[in-house]
């Protein structure tokens, strides 16, 4: 009881400081401290280990040559500071996995954890360094080169992190988990670079779009240019964070599943 104590008063804590960094908003260290408990309470000191390394990691390359991507801003709905919605999406299935692995104990909701973790760090490394490449991203739908941070967008550099940032989580994993094998440490690295592929793929098709009426810009917000924007294409509903959740829980999902065939 004391130990998991410490581990909550540590997700405490790292919301706190995520907060004083401008890194999370208020909302989004409250959301950080949900899912930081719910993990403590699943996989302990090794489950903080891994969403810290996310998070520090995401948080790290968000900053990295924040001037470069001024433009960026025009295109996303929401900054750098991330909200509690933002922390769902990336963490509400880790909150999840969390809960069930200290209910059953099952070793298929620490590779769904672990696939998770791996599949929202990919697509977050993918996206803030991708937006650094020299050369514009090619959108899938058109093969047409677009502007950096349009949604289904996809660049040589941006592709490469992710692989990068899913191998890391994946890497963490198998030397603090002794459950977690070579052959599971591959299909877990796998299944997280997917999730960064299925997150482009949504982005791409489904995600939602408007135009800015006053500068033509193509982008996610609602209100641009100090006036509404109108809708371009897409799902209404279907934002960047339930683009991220959606790819998440199916990548996590569907390759555990797999994953746990072969286990056998």
């Amino acid at each position: 009881m004391i130990s998991l104590f410490i581990q909550i008063l540590a997700s405490i804590v790292v919301a706190v400081l995520g907060y004083k960094l401008k890194s999370l908003s208020f909302s989004g260290a409250i959301g950080t401290i949900i899912v930081g408990s719910a993990v403590s309470i699943g996989y302990g000191f090794r489950g903080l280990l891994l969403l810290g390394v996310f998070f520090a990691s995401s948080s790290l390359w968000s900053k990295c040559k924040a001037g470069n991507k001024d433009n960026l801003q025009n295109k996303v709905a929401k900054g750098e500071q991330r909200d509690i919605v933002q922390v769902i999406a990336n963490g509400g299935v880790a909150t999840l996995t969390g809960l069930m692995y200290a209910w059953t104990g099952l070793n298929f909701w620490l590779l769904f954890f672990v696939g998770s973790i791996a599949a929202a760090n990919a697509d977050t490394w993918a996206s803030e360094i991708g937006t650094l490449s020299k050369r514009k991203p090619i959108l899938l739908t058109s093969m047409k080169r677009v502007d950096a941070g349009t949604s289904g967008a996809v660049s040589v550099l941006g592709t490469m992190a992710g692989f990068l940032g899913s191998l890391l989580i994946s890497f963490i994993s198998f030397l603090v988990w002794p459950e977690i094998s070579v052959i599971l440490f591959v299909g877990l690295t796998i299944v997280g670079f997917c999730g960064n592929l299925i997150d482009t793929i949504i982005g791409a098709t489904f995600q939602v779009a408007y135009k800015c009426g006053v500068c033509g810009i193509e982008t996610e917000k609602s209100v641009h240019c100090l006036k509404e924007t109108t809708y371009s294409k897409g799902i209404r509903f279907c934002n960047n964070d339930v683009v991220n959740f959606l790819s998440i829980l199916l990548a996590s999902g569907i390759g555990t599943f797999f994953l746990s065939l072969l286990e056998g």
